[in-house]
């Protein structure tokens, strides 16, 4: 074998080779330092005298199926300029790692396209070696997301597992990354972000969360010249959940067998927007005949798909009418669901109409939880919190196919 393969296969520099091997299935190739090469590791002087050797091996690209095993005898080097006794540099592998730059590469690749275990089996390593390349290369790139160039972004917590274990995280909407993830939720949870984010020198234009007091707090707070918008999706989704306990109240209470009857299994019907309704599956007769049994039911039906319109108004004066209007007509409805509602609408009537200043909501970020939840799923848990996070903070750059 030339010395000139060692560079041109596995990128070696400054070592000749001495002897191939062939031991236990494996290729190992003996190589050595090239005299002319060494410096001190300190402080790069010439000026060195050896002081033995310890004889080292490293993980390489594999040829075929075959392992390869890179042999090397490290100089320790005595620098007559700086005094120091040091192990000659190494340019391939990084110092406490037992394969080389090319392996790990290798690796990074291969886990683009497969699991850490099927990598590590391919491979013929341990699982934590190649979960520690992963690891590492997540921590060079993702650990210190840069905030100074944040203007948009939206804040939501997600559910990581049982016993109300719960991560904030927060989403650049303009480049679909995330770029912090806080433990637990609520005001706390996002102290730290606060900080760097003070830190970076960032200037938040707006920012998109639900209706949680603690978010209110904490956006005023921290950062109250931006214009905070409550999200759309949230807000339908805490009518929905009023409608759905009105329902189940009725359900109950109703003296009619029939009547309970006709209501019961009707909550996706109610929840359903209108247009989305199967007529191939007979749901809007369904639903017409469940509206029919309770007069309150319908009108707080009707009110939420009205509601709906808010967000299509052709101005912010023409929005601040029709929620105005809506309010009014919830209050006079004498359904207590509704008059509860337009309490809620009016204490964050501000909010509201901040979309029609900046028109985002957190809907990449609940896709953004989605994919977490999934990649989740598919690792069946994560030992590792920090592991977890920096994947997290890497999601942007993934890519989901379908099989189907």
């Amino acid at each position: 074998m030339s010395t000139s393969l060692l560079y041109h296969g596995w990128g070696l520099r400054d070592y000749h080779h001495v002897r191939t091997l062939f031991q236990d299935g494996k290729i190992i190739f003996r190589i050595a330092h090239k005299p002319e090469s060494l410096r001190c590791a300190f402080c790069g002087s010439e000026e060195i005298g050896w002081s033995g050797q310890k004889v080292r091996q490293f993980r390489s690209l594999p040829i075929g199926r075959k392992p390869v095993i890179l042999e090397l005898p490290i100089q320790r080097l005595c620098c007559e300029s700086c005094g120091l006794v040091r192990q000659a540099k190494l340019g391939f592998a990084d110092p406490r790692r037992t394969y080389t730059h090319a392996f790990e590469r290798y690796a990074l690749d291969l886990c683009r396209h497969m699991s850490i275990l099927d990598v590590a089996r391919h491979l013929g390593v341990s699982w934590d070696t190649i979960k520690d390349i992963q690891k590492r290369h997540l921590q060079r790139k993702y650990a210190r997301p840069r905030l100074k160039h944040l203007r948009r972004i939206a804040i939501d917590e997600i559910s990581i597992g049982k016993g109300h274990r719960y991560l904030t995280v927060v989403l650049d909407l303009q480049s679909g990354a995330v770029v912090f993830v806080g433990e637990g939720k609520g005001a706390a949870s996002l102290q730290p972000f606060w900080k760097k984010l003070r830190c970076a020198g960032a200037k938040i234009l707006a920012v998109a969360t639900d209706m949680s007091k603690a978010y209110i707090l904490a956006v005023a707070q921290n950062i109250p010249e931006a214009i905070h918008v409550f999200d759309r999706f949230h807000v339908i989704k805490l009518f929905n959940d009023h409608l759905a306990k009105y329902r189940r109240w009725l359900q109950r209470t109703l003296p009619d067998v029939e009547q309970r009857k006709a209501l019961k299994g009707t909550r996706w019907l109610l929840l359903k927007n209108q247009e989305n309704l199967d007529s191939n599956r007979n749901e809007q007769e369904r639903l017409a005949k469940a509206l029919q049994i309770n007069r309150p039911l319908a009108v707080a039906y009707y009110m939420k798909e009205d509601l709906r319109r808010f967000w299509e108004q052709q101005s912010k004066q023409a929005a601040t009418r029709f929620l105005a209007d809506w309010v009014a007509r919830a209050e006079a409805s004498r359904v207590r669901m509704l008059i509860h509602f337009a309490k809620v609408v009016r204490d964050h009537l501000q909010g509201l109409l901040a979309w029609y200043d900046c028109p985002i909501s957190t809907a990449a970020l609940e896709g953004t939880n989605t994919k977490i939840k999934l990649m989740q799923r598919q690792a069946y848990g994560f030992r590792d919190p920090e592991f977890f996070k920096l994947k997290i903070y890497a999601l942007h750059e993934a890519n989901y196919a379908s099989a189907g």
